[in-house]
């Protein structure tokens, strides 16, 4: 027997709905589902990775963000920069004599008093996401197709008024499941009952919106506000990227300034509408996540397994390019590959084990807007998160590098080294001059120095301090050896020539990211005569 058709991606709340009637139907108790799943995400699961029908799903950015129907399902890939704890919603409250679910939407009323036993509580977690600190333009998901196939979902919709009756709205726009006609119960009471349905909320206009509007949002770092559902807080840390699945929502018509508390909010939670307002903020109310690897940010890219004639190729050929670059100096090349492929395996005590920041020495300014430049466009093609920052007394004295927590907003203000694990950062000292660093210059050198050092980054929660662990590539290019930042690595500059400026064809550069993420994510095994080896070289 052929299951339902849902339409997933245009009516994701259809499928969550239908699928809460029918369990409810079977007799099922709705305490049974907090913090629990009815089998709504299994049925999302099936869909988006053993039908493989998740490149259907478009992502959510500053490019797509215009042309994407809110209440449908989207992506969005990001960095968790924050988590604001959690928030308590009606989950599920009985209409007359039928149980309704409102679980993954928001909602502006409150149906029934809190106290009341036709009613269950639920909770959920608030997370805010930004897109991944550095990310090199290739490694985008966004593609000019996924625009073209956001906006030619909406064409069809632009020369309709943007307010239309509830009847329209029924007959037009709203889909129904394959199994399910128009005069069956479930669509029925889909049309005739609003307050069952976010789609035929005037306020909201559901699917006849034509677009997104989000006014003051830098279209190139598109925040969103992720709402976890039925999760371990285990799952997800701070600073993990993740890509997330669900249901978009907004309110383009909210005012940027505080407003009062809707009857939904019952005095339960913080309103967030008011540091996070839905008309700059998009909310995503997760059905399905997934922690990304830098393989997920490929394109295109040669087969994933690690046959030793294909890493051997991409190696001879990757260390070649890397010494045309450095001006035929194969030292440094070579420990420019090793650096490429260093990662923080384990901790031992304060040691990061793994780790292998690079310090190139004997440049000058000259020299660094020759090879330095040249170098940065490399390590940008070659890796997904990349940074290249100058170093300056002013840039010491005024740059906010550690995240500090503020209060008044409860927010975790960002800094410049809150970064996703295998980042690279890449220092040019050359532009540091002779001048004096205020106190907030001194904190940002010992900023510096324990994450080339230890791999932290001390984040500032003004009552107290927490170290939290990193993994982060470091390149310091200095005419002498760096004070700021003491490197494993030491290593003089000796070019014999101007460098190559040769473009690297695509699939070259393909197979090299491909080379690099494979090793690095290779397990390896140090003998125990090796690892004494390697401890007498430390000491």
């Amino acid at each position: 027997m052929v299951g339902p058709m849902y339409d997933f991606v245009a009516n994701p709340l259809g499928a969550v709905r239908l699928t809460f009637d029918k369990t409810i139907g079977s007799g099922t108790d709705p305490s049974s589902f907090d913090g629990k799943d009815w089998g709504a995400v299994d049925l999302f699961r099936h869909f988006l990775f053993d039908q493989a029908r998740l490149s259907q799903v478009p992502i959510l950015d500053g490019a797509t963000v215009n042309w994407i129907k809110p209440n449908t399902l989207v992506r969005f890939r990001g960095m968790i920069q924050d988590m604001l704890g959690n928030e308590l919603y009606v989950g599920a409250y009985k209409d007359g004599s039928v149980w309704r679910t409102n679980k993954f939407m928001d909602i502006s009323q409150c149906p029934v008093e809190l106290n009341s036993p036709d009613m269950r509580l639920w909770e959920r977690r608030l997370l805010y996401c930004v897109p991944v600190p550095g990310l090199n333009s290739w490694a985008e998901s966004t593609s000019e197709a996924a625009v073209n196939m956001c906006m030619d979902s909406t064409s069809e919709q632009r020369d309709k008024r943007r307010r239309m009756d509830i009847e329209a709205v029924d007959h037009n726009d709203f889909p129904v499941s394959g199994d399910e006609s128009e005069d069956s119960p479930s669509a029925k009471r889909m049309r005739e009952d609003p307050s069952s349905s976010q789609y035929l909320d005037p306020k909201n206009e559901g699917p006849c919106s034509s677009h997104v509007i989000l006014p003051d949002v830098d279209r190139d770092s598109l925040p969103c506000l992720v709402k976890i559902y039925d999760s371990p807080e285990s799952e997800l840390k701070l600073n993990d990227v993740f890509e997330f699945v669900g249901v978009l929502t907004f309110d383009s018509e909210l005012p940027s300034e505080k407003v009062d508390q809707d009857e939904f909010s019952n005095g339960l939670c913080d309103d967030v509408s008011v540091n996070f307002p839905p008309n700059k903020v998009p909310s995503l109310h997760c059905v399905i996540h997934r922690k990304l690897t830098v393989y997920d940010f490929l394109q295109n890219s040669p087969p994933t397994e690690p046959k030793p004639h294909l890493v051997k190729e991409a190696r001879e050929a990757l260390l070649r390019h890397l010494t045309s670059i450095l001006g035929n100096d194969g030292v440094a090349a070579h420990f420019m590959l090793l650096h490429l492929l260093s990662r923080v395996h384990a901790r031992a005590d304060n040691v990061a084990v793994g780790k292998l920041s690079l310090n190139l020495t004997c440049i000058s300014k000259e020299i660094a807007s020759v090879f330095g430049t040249k170098l940065s466009i490399v390590i940008k093609n070659l890796l997904p998160f990349t940074k290249c920052i100058p170093l300056t007394v002013e840039y010491l004295n005024t740059a906010s590098l550690a995240p500090k927590k503020d209060y008044q907003i409860n927010r975790l203000i960002p800094g410049v080294l809150q970064l996703a694990e295998g980042s690279h950062l890449m220092f040019d000292e050359t532009c540091l001059e002779t001048g004096t660093l205020n106190s907030a210059g001194v904190e940002n050198a010992r900023l510096l120095k324990a994450l080339t050092e230890l791999q932290k980054v001390e984040y500032d929660f003004k009552y107290y301090k927490m170290e939290m662990m990193a993994d982060v590539q470091m390149l310091i290019l200095s005419e002498g050896k760096s004070n700021i930042m003491p490197a494993d690595i030491i290593m003089p500059f000796q070019p014999s020539s101007a460098g190559s400026s040769d473009v690297v064809p695509a699939e070259v550069l393909e197979a090299w990211r491909w080379y690099l993420a494979t090793v690095r994510s290779m397990p390896h095994l140090i003998e125990a005569e090796m690892q004494k080896v390697c401890a007498r070289f430390i000491l």
